[in-house]
């Protein structure tokens, strides 16, 4: 059996490298200050070898940093103000329960005083002889009335 042969084109894509090229700042050439002196050095072998001496580029120096961060001195100053203000309170709270334990004696020597004063009176009346005296021997109770 003879099949038939199909025959299909096919497309081979190729992939193309993304060339990235650096920007223009790196590749751009620095110009010295001044012009450097052209140094020639001698090999050993008797070769001369002649260029720019290139003084190594130094880096920018870092700026100090503060010895502490201000965050740092911040969280501590709110811990002080923290710590300050609890100790207010403590001490508000110590003066409010010494004038409630004041207040509570006053009222407990007023009571005292005053019911003392009451006493005196109430006993020393019934020792007290003047005022007026009734006779009730002399008087005459008929029906319930009391007659003098």
């Amino acid at each position: 059996m003879n099949a038939p042969e199909h025959q299909t084109a096919v497309e081979v894509h190729h992939p193309q490298p993304i060339t990235v090229h650096p920007p223009a700042a790196l590749l751009a050439p620095v110009q010295p200050g001044s012009v450097p002196a052209v140094a020639s050095v001698v090999l050993p072998d008797g070769r001369v070898v002649t260029g720019y001496a290139v003084n190594p580029v130094q880096p920018e120096p870092v700026v100090a940093k503060p010895p502490v961060s201000r965050t740092a001195v911040n969280v501590a100053l709110g811990g002080v103000g923290f710590l300050a203000v609890c100790g207010g309170l403590l001490l508000l709270t110590s003066f409010i329960a010494a004038l409630t334990a004041f207040v509570t004696q006053l009222i407990t020597l007023a009571a005292v005083v005053f019911g003392g004063w009451i006493a005196v009176q109430v006993f020393s009346a019934s020792s007290h002889r003047g005022g007026t005296t009734v006779n009730i021997r002399k008087a005459v109770i008929k029906r319930n009335h009391f007659r003098s």
